[in-house]
């Protein structure tokens, strides 16, 4: 029988792989601002599931708050151009790292961390149901 943290390993390595799968179908069949922005929020829902990955006994607000912060900071380092300079170089820099802030992206970010809280908390523990629950304080608790 499976552990709970090897389950929620296994769902969180499915989503990373379905995640960049989506990422590279939206670049694929959509343009403009709905691929740019679709493309930011699975940005974060990737960094959410890799962290989940690292450490499936995070709770979900934890989880939530690690993939938006390191979004942002990715953001936020495409200022200094150090992400610009690597582009140059590495494809792999460029799709990690992106070359150029836009303001607008944090909110994709939030709203995409927010989802992914949301689904985890859905999904519970050990990925069932759990009347959205999961990691955070027991039922009835303020």
């Amino acid at each position: 029988m499976l552990t709970t943290r090897t389950r929620t390993r296994a769902l969180a390595a499915a989503a990373a792989a379905a995640t960049v799968a989506a990422g590279l179908g939206v670049r694929a069949l959509a343009a403009g601002d709905l691929a740019k922005y679709a493309g930011d929020a699975l940005y974060t829902v990737l960094v959410y599931a890799l962290v989940v990955l690292a450490a499936p006994g995070l709770r979900p607000r934890a989880a939530a708050a690690l993939a938006l912060a390191v979004s942002w900071a990715v953001e936020f380092l495409q200022l200094t151009g150090v992400p610009t300079e690597l582009s140059r170089h590495s494809t792999a820099a460029r799709l990690v790292l992106g070359s150029t802030f836009n303001a607008p992206d944090l909110l994709c970010y939030a709203l995409a961390a927010a989802g992914c809280l949301l689904l985890h908390r859905a999904a519970g523990p050990s990925g069932g149901p759990s009347g959205g629950r999961s990691g955070g304080p027991p039922q009835g608790s303020p």
